[in-house]
């Protein structure tokens, strides 16, 4: 999980591996902490960008879990969960949906309409159905998750601020930025005074309002959170960290919009330099929201 966050793929690979190896030797490939690391094994090659073999070993791991703890199991749920991410990733929005309302009814039925996991349930839902571009049913389960959130783990929960965050990129994409902006600096608020201005998440929420104020045409604020956001990844996540490079792509277009074409080449050459050497071309994944 430590080499997974800091970017470093290929190191997260081998020790996920050796686990798997060491889980079916000793506990045996039926054993729920297999199938475990079959799924953190699928989750990695999703962030890879490696689909085909996120596919092959959630699906491993799901089988397991249906087999061993049953088909309504919190964990058999969390596995349809990430089959439903993933087939949001790849595009497949009907076996995204599918797996994703399977994973609401276990947790819905198991835990409770009120719990944190059914709370992120109908985060994934409003993701898929944003995806989708299905802008109503999307907004309505993002807010059925961020009641949840707000009720049960309190409106300065680093989850709740992830609601804020997705509601905020949410009206982004419906074109209502004023909205977009009273939402991500919610979420920008909690990160800042529960996580700390030097937090991954933090440096999310300044890329997300540079984003915003470009869209809006305020290239000024746009640069001053885009450059932050910046500062943060190189110094936490490193200099070849996906979000860095996420970062280098942002302000190459900024400086693009703003006619600034040598910073613009400057900063997209450096994402590029990243995506080949640590995602490799194939592989890259940028991504910008918090789940």
């Amino acid at each position: 999980a430590l080499y997974e966050s800091k970017g470093d793929f290929n190191n997260a690979l081998s020790y996920h591996l050796k686990a798997l190896r060491i889980f079916e030797e000793v506990l045996g490939v039926k054993h729920p902490s297999t199938a475990t690391s079959y799924d953190n094994l699928g989750v990695l090659y999703e962030s890879m960008g490696d689909f085909d073999n996120a596919l092959k070993y959630s699906l491993n791991a799901l089988k397991i879990f249906e087999e061993v703890l049953g088909v309504n199991h919190p964990d058999t749920a969390a596995s349809y969960n990430n089959l439903g991410l993933l087939y949001k990733s790849k595009g497949d929005f009907d076996n995204a949906l599918n797996y994703c309302l399977k994973a609401l009814k276990i947790f819905e039925e198991i835990l409770g309409a009120n719990h944190p996991s059914t709370a992120t349930s109908y985060n994934n839902l409003g993701a898929i159905y944003e995806s989708m571009g299905d802008f109503d049913n999307a907004l309505s389960y993002h807010f059925k998750s961020l009641k949840i959130r707000e009720e049960v783990l309190g409106v300065n929960h680093p989850d709740t601020a992830s609601s804020y965050n997705n509601l905020g990129s949410l009206y982004k994409s419906k074109g209502d930025l004023d909205d977009a902006l009273t939402y991500y600096l919610k979420d920008l608020k909690i990160c800042e005074e529960v996580l700390g201005v030097n937090h991954p998440d933090t440096a999310t929420s300044y890329n997300n309002l540079g984003l915003l104020y470009e869209s809006k045409g305020d290239f000024d604020n746009a640069l001053t959170y885009s450059l932050k956001a910046l500062k943060i990844r190189e110094e936490v996540l490193g200099f070849n960290h996906p979000s860095t490079a996420t970062s280098y792509n942002n302000l190459g277009s900024l400086y693009k919009s703003m006619g600034d074409f040598d910073n613009a080449l400057t900063y997209s050459s450096k994402a590029s330099k990243i995506r080949e050497e640590v995602l490799e071309v194939k592989h890259s994944n940028f991504s910008n929201r918090k789940s």
